[in-house]
């Protein structure tokens, strides 16, 4: 998850400013985390055990509506006193799904070469992102975030492999389900796949944690647990620093999500701990 480029949309002038899905064509990641090579099996059907769990996500215009298409740089731990948004800012999961239908209806040509989604597949989209937030407690707001950071919502996205397996929509820490692994790309990609996609990025698979527990791990109660879950889910663990941008893998990737949750969609992003990690006080440790 190291490299950024750009979605093309529907529209060209918004193609220009999705941020590509960082996941999609990922190099080899120096060093390699240290949950890249588990001793054990891990546990799956994760939940989150802390105040932030929300079970219940009937409630789909839970947000401020659309938010504000803008990207803000977000540097430091997370908190709501380092500048990081409160949950209170955050858009409703109806709002922000609606926002980047766009992105989900163009992004497998641009990301993978490969048809575009569907509008049944789309709403297999919906219903398991629906399905895994109450399995898991994890709200799903966040789930569709990381889900539009890593594959940009195309179903077809395809399986990268640089010493990690990382299938799916969220590409996970190689689970099972995939529509386009070594050449065999299924369309339409079944509504079964794409919520077991959406399980396992949330709820874990035996080689590698899922967006629960990565909460349970952030050891927060706050708003912050989901900003330092990011981090964790990218690079698996936060820098000794605390700082969301430090560590290995994506540095934009905490902000990122921050921003989706927000309401960025297709404003340029403000974000330069990649392309420049000096001017955002990276460190790799």
């Amino acid at each position: 998850m190291v490299n950024k480029a750009i979605v093309a949309s529907l529209l060209i002038g918004a193609a220009m400013a999705v941020p590509y899905p960082p996941s999609a064509t990922d190099g080899v990641r120096h060093p390699v985390p240290k949950h890249a090579y588990p001793h054990k099996k891990r546990a799956t059907g994760e939940t989150v055990n802390n105040s932030v769990a929300r079970f219940d996500n009937t409630n789909i215009t839970d947000g401020v509506g659309d938010g504000v298409d803008s990207y803000t740089l977000y540097l430091g731990d997370g908190s709501t006193g380092a500048g990081w948004p409160d949950q209170s800012r955050w858009v409703s999961f109806e709002n922000m799904f609606n926002n980047y239908k766009d992105t989900m209806f163009s992004s497998c040509a641009n990301i993978a070469g490969q048809a575009n989604d569907s509008g049944p597949e789309v709403g297999a989209i919906w219903d398991g992102i629906q399905q895994a937030s109450a399995a898991t407690g994890v709200d799903h707001r966040f789930i569709l975030a990381v889900i539009m950071q890593e594959s940009g919502g195309c179903v077809r996205v395809q399986t990268t492999n640089f010493g990690v397996r990382n299938p799916g929509l969220m590409q996970d820490h190689n689970g099972a389900a995939t529509c386009n692994e070594n050449g065999d790309v299924q369309n339409p990609c079944p509504s079964a796949t794409i919520y077991q996609m959406i399980s396992e990025g949330t709820a874990g698979t035996n080689d590698g944690d899922g967006l629960a527990n990565c909460i349970n791990e952030s050891g927060a109660n706050d708003v912050s647990a989901f900003y330092k879950a990011a981090r964790i889910y990218n690079s698996g663990s936060i820098s000794s620093t605390g700082d969301l941008q430090s560590n290995i893998a994506t540095h934009c990737y905490a902000s990122d999500i921050a921003n989706r949750l927000t309401g960025w969609v297709n404003a340029p992003s403000a974000c330069t701990c990649d392309s420049n990690p000096s001017s955002c006080g990276v460190v790799l440790f």
